[in-house]
């Protein structure tokens, strides 16, 4: 796991640009620094050394003859197939890295070996014969690529968007038009970004590069076809033989691999399967938030060491200026500030660990999936009498019940933008100073309802939320979290093989009015105990509410809420209202004012302070 920069247009002062650029994103990979300047194209590498530790894994790699350069990020855990299959064509290799699979691959097969590879990636290869850049991510997206094209035709590319404000040629400037869009998911969705012109380079697509043109395509499309073939026993035999597979194919180390612990599920048969010698995990001083007397329990259970770390309130919100500057962007999931400190605590004891993103999206884990098979008889009173009665209760406040008939008055291409939709478009226009919307959120999950047309509800939520949520959120946070502590993060449930059995798997299969993940708890419970496997979803339980009551945290938010930054963006009285009523619990606003502050944290770091 490591980190990239890259840009064209190379000068005398290229090296030392480069070196800057580099010196941004050092966490990424702190073991040793790589570059490569030639051909008006400029490569730079930061490592951490996981795969071949030796310096024969080092990058920029460049083929023998030199034509062609690669900077990688990320890992194959087919490269071993890979280079049998590739030594018969007549390659040669010099190291045992996935690095030089890749480049020997781009040689053999051009833009088809992305067809071939099973892993976490992006890269980037200079081909110097056809003068072209050829990037790529993978296949969810569970590695970053942002690019930056200046009015100079002039390509910034990397892993992080923060190197590039060490290039002279980029401009800093806030693209305003993602906050309305931002407010509504909580992150920052879709190919744009909250930098003008930096873009994301999406899962599954490449990129390339020639004399100043860019082309964006799609190489792969994840889709979901429920088969109703199998019983649920034989689905849950499948899944306990796929993940078994995975798991011993993410553990490819020359390094220890360690294995993050919650209370839930996923991570529970993650670190079942794995055999690591040691588990991770955060919680809080609460009870009611806290999952480490669960954790060290179930890691005595299986015969591993627990390393267990409980976060005070102080250093929570400490560090969160910290947290949204690695993020590159705002990210308002609460979650991600502890996910930070088990990244912390696991970096002081390996630089690999496996954790459980992805379960949910592929097995149908999220509790609102469930809503489908509760209260079916309302969804039989036609559609415009539905819409009448949410038109009215959405005025009300929003007491138990409510939030039920506003959304059960659309139908749910209209209402489901992913697992998030903190507000409306009323509420914004309420909120916002400038309200402008480019897009709407449905004009970004409505491909996904296209793609999943004539499919059952969950799975048409689960295709919204494979390519938006997690992409945006999970992914985000996985990503930037581990790497701001130099922690390679591997996500065994998301892997090509165990997609192409969940992507069969019928809704019945997955969730009903009271369960969900149904086979995939039928197979944990092959390796870990029945309690475990069945154990509600919690996600990663943090007492913001809590604190957004107490005094001294609601007002860091007020403070937040009465800057030059909130007054630029937003009408602060209704901000301060909306915090007035949280702490007297007139109404549960936490997750609005956690999304407004986080974006104003990360406003300060990006705009205000550099």
């Amino acid at each position: 796991m490591c980190g990239f920069v890259g840009f064209t247009g190379t000068d005398e002062q290229s090296e030392l640009v480069l070196t800057a650029m580099m010196n941004r994103i050092i966490h990424r990979g702190p073991d040793m620094g790589g570059q490569h300047i030639v051909d008006n194209v400029a490569l730079g590498f930061r490592r951490l050394s996981i795969l071949d530790l030796s310096e024969a894994g080092a990058q920029p790699m460049s083929s023998d003859d030199g034509k062609v350069t690669i900077v990688f990020n990320g890992e194959i855990y087919n490269f071993q197939e890979l280079t049998a299959e590739l030594m018969r064509a007549g390659h040669t290799f010099a190291t045992r890295s996935d690095t030089e699979v890749l480049l020997h691959g781009y040689e053999q097969w051009g833009k088809e070996m992305l067809q071939k590879l099973r892993g976490m990636f992006t890269f980037a290869i200079w081909d110097r014969k056809n003068e072209t850049l050829f990037c790529a991510r993978d296949h969810f997206g569970i590695k970053p690529f942002y690019y930056y094209q200046n009015d100079a035709g002039e390509l910034l590319f990397g892993s992080e968007i923060k190197s590039f404000l060490a290039h002279p040629g980029f401009k800093k400037e806030l693209n305003e038009e993602q906050l309305p869009l931002y407010l509504s998911y909580q992150y920052s969705p879709g190919e744009d970004t909250f930098f003008k012109g930096v873009k994301k380079l999406m899962p599954a697509h490449w990129l390339e590069w020639k004399a100043g043109q860019l082309t964006v395509q799609r190489y792969w499309q994840p889709k979901f076809d429920p088969d109703d073939s199998r019983t649920l026993e034989e689905w849950e035999d499948e899944i306990s033989a796929a993940m078994k597979e995975s798991v011993q194919a993410h553990k490819i180390a020359d390094v220890e691999v360690g294995s993050f612990l919650s209370s839930g599920v996923d991570s529970s048969y993650m670190a079942a399967l794995a055999h690591v010698d040691k588990t991770f995990t955060v919680g809080f001083a609460n009870k009611q938030y806290d999952e480490t007397d669960y954790a060290q329990e179930f890691s005595k259970h299986i015969g591993v060491k627990n390393y267990a770390y409980r976060i005070t309130p102080e250093e929570y919100w400490a560090n969160l200026g910290k947290i949204q500057y690695h993020m590159d962007e705002p990210l308002a999931d609460a979650a991600s500030v502890a996910l930070y400190f088990v990244n912390r605590e696991a970096s002081k004891q390996v630089k690999v660990c496996l954790s459980g993103e992805g379960a949910d999206e592929f097995f149908g884990g999220y509790n609102i999936y469930k809503e489908p098979f509760t209260v079916t008889w309302y969804d039989k009173i036609p559609l415009p009498i539905r819409r009448a009665i949410g038109a009215v209760a959405d005025l009300l406040p929003p007491v138990h019940g409510i939030n039920f008939l506003v959304r059960r008055g659309k139908p749910l291409a209209e209402r489901y933008i992913g697992n998030t939709n903190l507000m409306d478009e009323h509420r914004k226009k309420k909120l916002l100073k400038n309200y402008h919307p480019g897009k709407l959120p449905t004009d970004l999950s409505r491909p996904y309802f296209e793609l999943s047309k004539g499919q059952d509800a969950v799975t048409q939520m689960e295709t919204c939320d494979l390519n938006l949520w997690m992409v945006g959120d999970i992914l985000l946070k996985a990503d930037k979290m581990s790497m701001a502590n130099s922690l390679e993060l591997r996500v065994p449930f998301l892997d090509r093989k165990v997609f192409e059995l969940a992507s069969h798997i019928p809704t019945k299969c997955k969730v009903n009015a009271s369960q969900t993940k149904i086979a995939m708890r039928g197979a944990a419970e092959k390796t870990i105990p029945a309690k475990t496997a069945d154990k509600k979803k919690l996600g990663f339980p943090v007492p913001v509410r809590a604190w957004l009551r107490d005094e001294q945290y609601a007002g860091v938010v007020r403070k937040a809420f009465n800057t030059p930054a909130a007054e630029q963006f937003f009408r602060t009285k209704e901000l301060n209202a909306m915090l007035d009523q949280h702490i007297s619990g007139k109404r549960d606003n936490w997750r609005q004012i956690w999304c407004i502050f986080m974006f104003l944290v990360w406003y300060d770091e990006y705009f205000v302070k550099r």
